[in-house]
């Protein structure tokens, strides 16, 4: 009898043991499964894609900061104008530069001078993105090419753009030829370089997946290498428009001549030459407006475009 009851409880044992067993893996699944909820929440909340806001909301958020930054500007200015931190003639109120961009627009001159610059600043640029877009890809893929050209182009990269200028100009004298020459320069490293990192953050798995399914050579730097390296290729873009622009600018500065037209640059040297502060702020200006604008109205939404297209652009 007593036997019986032993084996009893032997025999009742294992089956608590399962069932407690099987509690706790039920538990251990439900806390997993609540943990991995859990961070999933917490990504969302962290992470949160950015939805399209009407164009009139979206337009005023982007405007109003600036737009305050830029009258605290003009305020600081107007108040050092007023306790004449510097002699009028050498720091002209806003009122004064306005009334020579005034002065300007009346001649008829003001737009000529924009157009002159922009048109080469384009220009340059796009020859710029033809020969830095196949520098780049070079480099990029040829592991000798980048061994050999990488750290030249960091280092011209680096060198100020004006340095170029008494080079072109004893190349090409006092021509438009100078002033591209100084354009390319500065911006063609800054667009390869853009390029080869993009292409250095693509993830393998792309690349295999293009050789798998035929994309190589021509076709796989199309269909597969340049989509893959876009946001990279966008911020040396935008880069290189920058460069291109400052090496416009130090360009016009020095090469000045009667047959090449009349730039920002050239406007700004003349007011330097007239001594004229009001003039040189003013030439100054323009060729800050342009700048942001430039970024403002083409590159920056195209880098939103790209980057939404990815899941890239989120808000914390």
């Amino acid at each position: 009898m007593a036997s019986t009851e032993t084996e009893a409880q032997s025999t009742a044992a294992p089956a608590g043991d399962d069932t407690a067993a099987g509690t706790t893996v039920t538990k251990a699944g439900v806390a997993s499964g609540d943990l991995a909820g859990l961070e999933a929440g917490l990504d969302a909340l962290e992470s949160t894609v950015v939805a399209r806001q009407p164009w009139l909301r979206t337009t005023a958020s982007k405007a109003l900061p600036p737009v305050v930054a830029l009258a605290i500007v003009l305020g600081l200015w107007q108040l050092a104008y007023h306790f004449e931190l510097k002699p009028h003639y050498l720091l002209p109120s806003p009122v004064d530069v306005g009334r020579s961009l005034q002065q300007k627009w009346l001649e008829g001159t003001l737009l000529n001078f924009v157009w002159t610059s922009v048109s080469r600043g384009a220009l340059g640029f796009l020859a710029s993105v033809a020969i830095g877009t196949v520098l780049g890809l070079i480099v990029a893929q040829v592991k000798a090419v980048r061994a050999a050209i990488g750290p030249i182009l960091s280092g011209l990269q680096s060198l100020p753009s004006v340095a170029w200028v008494p080079a072109a100009i004893i190349w090409f004298g006092l021509s438009d030829a100078t002033i591209y020459a100084v354009v390319l320069l500065g911006a063609v490293p800054s667009i390869a370089n853009g390029l080869v990192a993009g292409v250095d953050q693509i993830s393998p798995l792309y690349l295999r997946a293009g050789r798998t399914i035929g994309a190589t050579g021509p076709a796989g730097v199309r269909h597969v290498l340049l989509p893959a390296a876009l946001p990279g290729y966008i911020a040396g873009l935008k880069q290189g428009w920058a460069f291109s622009w400052r090496s416009l600018m130090a360009a016009e500065l020095i090469v000045n001549a009667p047959d090449l037209g009349t730039g920002l640059g050239q406007l700004l040297e003349q007011g330097r030459e007239l001594q004229d502060m009001s003039w040189v702020l003013a030439a100054i200006l323009l060729i800050l407006i342009v700048g942001i604008g430039i970024e403002l109205l083409i590159f920056a939404p195209i880098e939103r475009r790209v980057l939404r297209s990815r899941g890239l652009l989120v808000k914390s």
